[in-house]
């Protein structure tokens, strides 16, 4: 097996011998304290020991590099996120919980943005996070890799929405500004515009100005409403495919033991014209 060059991939540091008096669990804290504060950059072996008093001897007597720290980091981030228990609640609230923590997390600690995708995310927070959303979407009905659709789907709307309101909520935070206001200030730059873009124009005046009667709420409404859409394509994909809530496709689907494996049918691509 190739190395993943991971900090999932290698065993814990035996603990033989003197050890040092911090904990993994202290270390992480303390490197998120950074990470919030400063981003990545802002973030080194150095400062991190010298934030917990202790030097870097002890911060490296558990991870062996920056890049494992941030992957303790980020799995202890999807650690906030929950996911109900299938049967604790209709799949629809349960997903529209895993969409929203999702979201919520992300922007509690918007530089996790810019670590997702770039290793595998194998910690247990994570695979715990994994694990549930499958029970929640193949108690739904979902089968075969309709589960890793409709879960990229959920992950997708909630990291996209997350992305650029982070990216404005930066712009208002060196601005000072709320999103409101910042609206205010290109009012004037889109109203030069307007003659030659007279349908967007059109749309603007009657809809409450560049973002909406409410731009301090406008990205949750955009949210949300996406998220319902989201979910009612979703319902009528079950509706339209009333054999995926077979009780043995649901097994088969999950991977229980005695279940025949269930046909994955593959997303309708209908050609224009």
């Amino acid at each position: 097996m190739a190395d993943l060059n991971s900090v999932w991939a290698h065993p814990p540091r035996a603990t033989r011998g003197a050890q040092p008096t911090l904990s993994r669990e202290q270390i992480v804290r303390a490197a998120l304290e950074l990470l919030d504060a400063e981003g990545p950059a802002g973030l080194s072996m150095r400062r991190l020991g010298t934030r917990l008093g202790s030097g870097t001897t002890s911060v490296y007597w558990y991870v062996a590099n920056k890049e494992e720290l941030l992957e303790l980091a980020v799995d202890e981030v999807l650690g906030e996120v929950y996911v109900p228990e299938p049967g604790d609640t209709d799949w629809r609230v349960g997903a529209s919980i895993l969409a929203n923590g999702m979201r919520a997390a992300l922007l509690r600690h918007p530089w996790v943005l810019g670590q997702l995708g770039g290793r595998p995310t194998l910690g247990p927070n994570a695979m715990r996070m994994g694990d549930r959303t499958v029970a929640l979407l193949a108690a739904a009905g979902f089968t075969g890799l309709e589960i890793s659709y409709a879960g990229s789907l959920l992950h997708s709307h909630a990291i996209g929405s997350a992305t650029t309101e982070s990216a404005v909520a930066g712009v208002a935070t060196r601005s000072g500004l709320r999103p409101g206001e910042l609206a205010e200030q290109i009012k004037p730059l889109v109203e030069r515009m307007a003659d030659d873009y007279p349908h967007y124009d059109a749309w603007r005046r009657a809809n409450g100005g560049v973002a909406g009667p409410d731009p301090d709420r406008m990205m949750d409404d955009t949210f949300a409403f996406g998220l319902e859409r989201l979910l009612d394509g979703l319902a009528l994909w079950l509706d339209r495919n009333p054999e995926a809530r077979n009780p043995e496709a649901q097994k088969a689907a999950t991977g229980k033991p005695g279940a025949q494996k269930a046909e994955t049918r593959k997303p309708e691509i209908r050609k224009a014209g």
